[in-house]
């Protein structure tokens, strides 16, 4: 007896203990980290209920929102299984305070994902993308992303809504301002360099974010630079001006994508099956997921293919659209479409699966909470700083230099005029984020403080950025009429540029103007200093003015890179990224514009045809000497191997930094193709007397290459011409 009652003791603690394991193992599996991914993955889906699946798609916001475009009503009582919030404050405590809840509050412990607009900066701002571009420095785009990664994930931000890499044509879009300019290959490279920033090597790490491409796709092409509008967009045009930089994010590993607003040909691309699901699933094999803009699933409505918010949710879901961002959709409607059989549990399945796969990558399963620091251990680092400022040197565009107006090296007396004189807020520049302007120097004290102890500097407001009242104009005419020189401050105001800040017209306001014009009178050197978020029309300011700079919208660093570069301290090397027309009546108007059927005819009767400033210009303070072009072969078969060089010297007076653009032209195809396309481009520093040589490594099939309307790149044989500056090489492709 007593045998027995043993033997039955030692069944039932085998049994328990290892009933008792098995179920351990079985609860956490997908919370050990020792496993691979997409097994924690599929066990973690096995447990969740309908509703929790559904609930892990929806974004809501959390903290104060500032942006005046997305009214939504405010969401007081965050669900603990949300999948994911915008995240609104700089630190992390009320992050960790939700994510507790989520962690601890809920069946299955699921973590949030906290999302953010950290487009150009987070505390520490570097210049807006469309300078970022004039820089022509990807390798510097990518170390000011990773700074800001390192900001926003210290802060309780796990992923950031950027880049944005809409080819953006027409000036009148405030959303240029967001992007990398009007050229294909431009955003494709500036893509890649963003996403490596942002996300660096390792994702779950605690100084990088998940990035996400927007808008995609063809946003940029927005009729009449009107935000949220229609766009007839050909397949042929998707694939060859659009789909690139997408597709080079996505190489490079970008973990999210964000459906874009705009109806595309009749389909808007947030119920896009073609765009979302055929290409950037099932052909580029993207195993992230994607976010609908704000309201931009609720908006299938006003645009005609949805007769309300069911529908919608139906459509985008079904196109391939997994996360919604504040249209309360899919939380209100999707798990009824599962019930109705509309949707397969499978399909939802794959879209919660993915969602969380960017989660587990992240590591915020095993790493939730983001660690408590100081502002200071955050912000402002002295190396971040650094980075930023460069980057602002290297964005400015020297766009006039008469009778070198510039450097200011011996002058006693400068007038520093206009409204943008003084200003900070407006330097930040659109999608702010968390930047202080007070943080920031104004130009006028940078001019100060660079001309400290040389010479005098004086200052008058002149005017406001617009409106009628012309009653300083006295005030700043006394001021500059001491001086040996007058910078006019003008520009456009940090909200003038951005989402939803169309413009009919992209001159200045005419007070701006006319402060110029007043002031020219008293015969003083002119020198015109733009900070704005897209192209302007000056042709008004250009002949009175003895030099122009545009330092776009620098952001932290403030006016202290122009004061270095007035100095000549800094020798600017910026180029344009998009072209300065001459008139706004120009727009669209963009350098790889097709062929037109009468070269001799078709041009404005009451305006040049010519841009002001074209694609890729930029002065310097020295001056450079381009050799001939050399190639490794004249003729070569389709699989050959070719190589490009040209040898630049610097002839001038300083060192200075010279980026080199690689154009092709195919004057002969099968589809029609632009005057000319940039394939490549490199800056480098060239020391005064010293020679650099360039070099272009083709292939063939993609820098000679086309792409047709299914997206399939072609090379037929016949000539190109290989293009830098005003040298030319002519390539024969043979058969």
């Amino acid at each position: 007896m007593k045998k027995n009652i043993i033997h039955c003791l030692v069944f039932l603690i085998v049994f328990t203990s290892t009933l008792f394991a098995g179920n351990k193992k079985d609860k956490l599996l997908y919370k050990d980290a020792k496993q691979p991914i997409e097994k924690r993955i599929e066990d973690l889906l096995s447990r969740m209920t309908l509703e929790e699946k559904v609930m892990q798609l929806n974004q809501y916001t959390l903290g104060r929102n500032d942006n005046a475009n997305n009214m939504a009503d405010p969401v007081n009582d965050i669900p603990g299984e949300i999948g994911s919030l915008i995240y609104f404050s700089s630190n992390p405590e009320l992050r960790n305070k939700v994510q507790k809840k989520a962690i601890e509050q809920t069946r299955l412990g699921i973590p949030i994902i906290f999302g953010y607009d950290v487009i150009h900066g987070f505390r520490t701002l570097y210049p807006i993308s469309l300078g970022q571009a004039s820089s022509w420095n990807p390798a510097l785009v990518e170390k000011a992303c990773a700074v800001a990664a390192q900001e926003a994930r210290m802060s309780g931000v796990d992923w950031t809504f950027s880049p944005m890499i809409d080819v953006a044509r027409d000036g009148r879009w405030g959303r240029v301002a967001e992007g990398y300019g009007e050229d294909t290959y431009t955003n494709a490279i500036f893509a890649a360099a963003s996403v490596k920033g942002y996300q660096g090597n390792d994702l779950s790490s605690e100084k990088n974010v998940a990035a996400c491409l927007k808008h995609y796709i063809g946003y940029g092409a927005s009729e009449a630079g009107r935000d949220y509008v229609y766009t007839e967009i050909s397949k042929q045009t998707l694939w060859d001006t659009y789909m690139l930089p997408y597709e080079a994010g996505v190489k490079a590993g970008a973990a999210t994508l964000m459906s874009s607003f705009n109806d595309i040909s009749g389909t808007p691309g947030s119920a896009n099956y073609y765009t979302l699901t055929e290409v950037l699933k099932n052909r580029w094999k993207h195993d992230g997921f994607v976010v609908s803009d704000w309201g931009s699933i609720e908006q299938l409505r006003p645009q005609g293919v949805a007769a309300n918010k069911k529908e919608a949710a139906l459509k985008a879901f079904k196109a391939g659209l997994e996360m919604d961002m504040m249209n309360r959709c899919y939380d209100n409607h999707l798990g009824e479409l599962v019930k109705e059989g509309k949707v397969s549990q499978e399909q939802l399945n794959e879209a919660v699966r993915r969602v969380l796969r960017v989660k587990f990558r992240l590591g915020l399963f095993d790493r939730p909470y983001t660690p408590e620091s100081t502002e200071k251990e955050r912000f402002y680092r002295p190396e971040n700083l650094k980075i930023a400022e460069q980057l602002a040197e290297e964005s400015i565009v020297l766009l006039k230099n008469q009778n070198k107006t510039l450097p200011l090296r011996r002058v006693s007396k400068i007038a520093v005029v206009g409204p943008m004189a003084k200003s900070q807020w407006n330097l930040l520049g659109s999608w702010a984020a968390q930047g202080k302007s007070e943080d920031i120097p104004s130009i006028f004290d940078a001019i100060k403080a660079e001309y400290k102890n040389q010479a005098e500097v004086s200052y008058a407001l002149g005017c406001e950025f617009d409106g009628n009242d012309r009653s300083k104009f006295e005030e700043a005419k006394s001021i500059a009429s001491k001086a040996d020189v007058i910078l006019f401050c003008l520009g456009e105001k940090k909200d003038w540029s951005g989402e939803n800040a169309s413009r009919s017209s992209i001159a200045l306001p005419k007070i701006q103007e006319d402060l110029v014009m007043e002031l020219k009178k008293l015969g003083k050197p002119v020198i015109l200093i733009l900070s704005n978020g897209r192209p302007l029309e000056l042709n008004g300011l250009e002949p009175i003015s003895d030099a122009i700079l545009t330092m776009w919208q620098p952001g932290t660093p403030g006016g202290k890179p122009l004061a270095g570069v007035l100095s000549g301290r800094v020798n600017p090397s910026g180029k344009l990224a998009m072209t300065f027309p001459y008139s706004t009546g120009q727009i669209p108007i963009y350098y790889n514009h097709r062929r037109s059927a009468r070269p001799h005819q078709g041009k404005y009767q009451d305006i040049p045809i010519a841009p002001l400033y074209e694609f890729a210009h930029g002065l310097s303070y020295t001056t450079f000497q381009y050799a001939d072009l050399k190639a490794s072969a004249l003729s070569l078969k389709p699989d050959g191997k070719l190589t490009m060089e040209i040898a630049v010297t610097n002839t001038g007076d300083v060192d200075g930094y010279e980026t080199v653009h690689w154009f092709i032209n195919d004057p002969v195809s099968t589809i029609s193709r632009p005057v000319k396309e940039l394939k490549f481009f490199e800056k480098k520093m060239i020391k005064k007397g010293e020679t650099a040589t360039y070099q272009f490594i083709v292939d063939l099939k993609r820098d000679f290459g086309f792409i047709d309307e299914d997206g399939e790149r072609f090379l037929e044989a016949g000539d190109y011409y290989v293009m830098v500056k005003d040298k030319k090489i002519k390539i024969e492709i043979v058969n």
